[in-house]
C-alpha cells in the first residue's frame, strides 16, 4: 500500500506506516495541483493537514485512491461528496485539537485584556510606555460564549477557572445541559448585551456567516472584545473594523480569517486594538503528535483489515457491504441534513422508517447516517458515523427506527420525520437503479429532486407568475438558476419548489423573496 502525505506531519505518525509490513509512505510536500494530478494516481492512501485542497480534479485523477485521511478536525479543503461518489473513505481524528484550541483561546483572551502583544513589540523597538498599555482584569468580567460543543466546553472550564461569569447560548443544546457544565444559559440577545468579551464556537454555515456583525456590535457594551479562534467569516471583518474605530469594540483576537492568509492591507492587520495570529489553534506539539498518531493508524487498519473509524462519510461495515450500501448511506444522509435545516432548530424526536429492498440490510448504518446528516449543519465539532448517536444522547434527541410492509410507487425509500417540539418536517426518497439517489417527497408535496449544492426551497400560494417572479429576483441578485422542481397538492392551492442554485443565495434576496405575499417560507439549504 503506497501512502502519500503532502502536509508535515509528525514522524510519530510517519513511523506508524513504516512499521506497518506492506506499507510504503512518500512525503511530498509543497506540490502544486497540476503537479499533484501528476503522481496521485500511484496511491491508495493520502494524508493531509490544512495546506492540501483535495478537490474533485484531484479525486477524479486518483485511480487507486481508496483513503483520504485529514490529520486534525475540519474537513473544509476535502471535497467529501466527489470522494464519496468515488468510494473514498474519508477519515478525520476527532477530539484531538480540542483542548489546544479551547487554551489558545483563554490564551488570546488573556492577551487581549493585557495589551501583551503590543507591550511586547513597544519594548523590542525601544519604548517604555506604561502607561499606554493598561490592560483590564478579566476576574468578575462575563464571558459570553456562543457555541457549546466541545471547545466551548473546554473554554466555558477554563473560564470559570478564572472566576469569569460564564454565559452561554447554543440553540441544539437544552438549558439544563447548559446549566450542568456550569455555564447561565442565555439566549443570543443576551450574550450580545451582558457580555465583557465573546468568544464564537460554531461552524460556518449561512445561519452562522455574519452571525456578528454591525446589527449585533450595536447592541453590545462599550468596550467589548470579541475572540475568534473557529472559522473566518462568522465575525463580519468589515463590521468588525468600523466598531473598533469607532470605538464601541475595544478590541479583538483573530486567529482565523475569511481569507487565509488575509491580504497584507487587511484593515485589521493594520489596527493595534487587534490580535492576529495565523490559524494557530490546533498547533501545539501535542496536538499534531495526537492526529498524526491517529490518522496513520486509522488509515492502516482500514487498508490492511478494512476497519472504518472516524470515517466522514462512511460507518463502519465491511467492505462488500458498504458497496451495496453506499447509494443507501449518501441518502439517508442527506435526507437528515434537508430535515434538520428546514427546520432550524434541534429535533424531538427523529423517526426513520425503512421500506421495499433496503430492508433486507442492516439498518443500523443507515439510521446512524440520518443522524450524522441531522447533526452536522449545527454542529461547531466534526460529526461522524462514531459520534453521531453520543451527540443525539447528549442532545435528547429520541430516535426511532422501523421496517415498514406499506406498498408504494417505489422498490425502496427512506421516510425521516423530525418533530421539533414547534413544528414537524416530513421527508421521503429513494435510490433509483440501485445508485441515484433523489428526494421524492416533502411532507405533502410530491416532486423527484437531486439531493445535491445549493437549493431554494419555496412554499408558495399556487398562483401564476410564481417562478418568473422568483426568476427575476434571482437574477438581480446575481443568481444563476441550475434546475428546478415543482409540486403542489391541488390547483390553486399550496406549492412547493426546490430550485438548485449555482451559488448561495444572501440573506437580502431571502429576505426579498420572503416579503413577497405570493412567497409563504423561502428557504436555503446546502446538501
Amino acid at each position: 500500500m503506497k501512502i502519500l502525505v503532502t502536509d508535515s506531519l509528525a514522524p510519530q505518525g510517519l513511523e506508524v506506516f513504516q512499521r506497518a509490513p506492506g506499507f510504503e509512505v512518500d512525503v511530498r510536500i509543497g506540490l502544486k495541483p497540476d503537479d499533484l494530478k501528476k503522481i496521485v494516481a500511484d496511491y491508495d492512501g493520502w494524508v493531509i493537514r490544512s495546506g492540501t485542497k483535495i478537490t474533485a480534479e484531484l479525486i477524479e485523477a486518483a485511480k487507486n485512491l481508496k483513503v483520504i485521511g485529514r490529520a486534525g478536525v475540519g474537513f473544509e479543503n476535502i471535497d467529501v461528496d466527489a470522494a464519496s461518489k468515488k468510494g473514498i473513505v474519508v477519515m478525520n481524528t476527532p477530539g484531538g485539537n480540542n483542548v489546544t484550541t479551547g487554551e489558545h483561546t483563554i490564551s488570546l483572551m488573556m492577551a487581549l485584556a493585557r495589551h501583551i502583544p503590543q507591550a511586547v513589540a513597544s519594548l523590542k523597538g525601544g519604548k517604555w510606555d506604561r502607561n499606554k498599555f493598561v490592560g483590564v482584569e478579566l476576574c468578575n468580567k462575563t464571558l459570553g460564549i456562543i457555541g457549546l460543543g466541545n471547545v466551548g466546553r473546554i473554554v466555558a472550564e477554563r473560564a470559570a477557572g478564572l472566576r469569569m461569569k460564564v454565559i452561554g447560548y447554543d440553540p441544539f443544546i437544552s438549558s439544563e445541559s447548559i446549566a450542568r457544565m456550569g455555564v447561565e444559559p442565555a439566549s443570543l440577545e443576551e450574550i450580545f448585551t451582558k457580555s465583557d468579551c465573546i468568544t464564537v464556537h460554531v461552524p460556518l454555515t449561512p445561519e452562522t456567516q455574519g452571525l456578528i456583525n454591525r446589527s449585533a456590535f450595536a447592541k453590545m457594551k462599550t468596550g467589548v472584545r470579541i475572540i475568534n479562534c473557529a472559522r473566518g467569516g462568522i465575525v463580519d471583518e468589515k463590521d468588525l473594523a468600523d466598531a473598533i474605530r469607532e470605538g464601541k469594540v475595544a478590541g479583538a483576537a483573530l486567529d482565523v480569517y475569511v481569507d487565509e492568509p488575509p491580504p497584507s492591507d487587511h484593515p485589521l492587520l493594520k489596527m493595534d486594538q487587534v490580535i492576529t495570529t495565523p490559524h494557530l489553534g490546533a498547533s501545539t506539539d501535542e496536538a499534531q503528535l495526537n492526529v498524526a498518531i491517529a490518522v496513520a493508524e486509522q488509515m492502516v487498519d482500514f487498508l490492511s483489515q478494512g476497519v472504518v473509524r472516524y470515517a466522514l462519510n462512511v460507518p463502519s461495515v465491511s467492505p462488500e457491504l458498504l458497496d451495496v450500501l453506499r447509494p443507501y448511506l449518501l441518502l439517508a444522509e442527506k435526507l437528515g441534513s434537508l430535515v434538520s435545516q428546514m427546520a432550524g432548530s434541534l429535533p424531538k424526536e427523529v423517526t426513520v422508517e425503512y421500506g421495499g429492498d433496503v430492508t433486507q440490510y442492516n439498518l443500523a448504518p443507515l439510521t446512524l447516517a440520518v443522524l450524522k446528516g441531522i447533526l452536522t449543519p449545527i454542529m461547531e465539532s466534526a460529526v461522524n458515523y462514531v459520534n453521531a448517536p453520543l451527540m443525539a444522547r447528549e442532545r435528547g434527541i429520541k430516535v426511532v427506527e422501523s421496517k415498514s410492509s406499506r406498498t408504494g410507487d417505489f422498490a425502496n425509500y427512506i421516510t425521516v420525520k423530525i418533530d421539533t417540539g414547534r413544528k414537524q418536517i416530513e421527508v421521503e426518497g429513494v435510490v433509483f437503479a440501485s445508485k441515484h439517489p433523489r428526494i421524492v417527497r416533502v411532507d405533502s408535496f410530491y416532486l423527484e429532486a437531486v439531493p445535491e449544492g445549493y437549493i431554494l426551497i419555496l412554499r408558495n400560494r399556487d398562483v401564476p407568475g410564481v417562478v418568473g417572479t422568483v426568476g427575476s429576483l434571482l437574477g438581480r441578485n446575481g443568481i444563476n438558476i441550475a434546475g428546478m422542481e415543482l409540486g403542489r397538492t391541488e390547483k390553486g392551492g399550496n406549492a412547493i419548489s426546490f430550485i438548485h442554485v449555482d451559488d448561495a443565495v444572501s440573506k437580502k434576496a431571502l429576505q426579498e423573496l420572503r416579503d413577497r405575499p405570493e412567497i409563504v417560507s423561502a428557504e436555503l439549504v446546502k446538501l
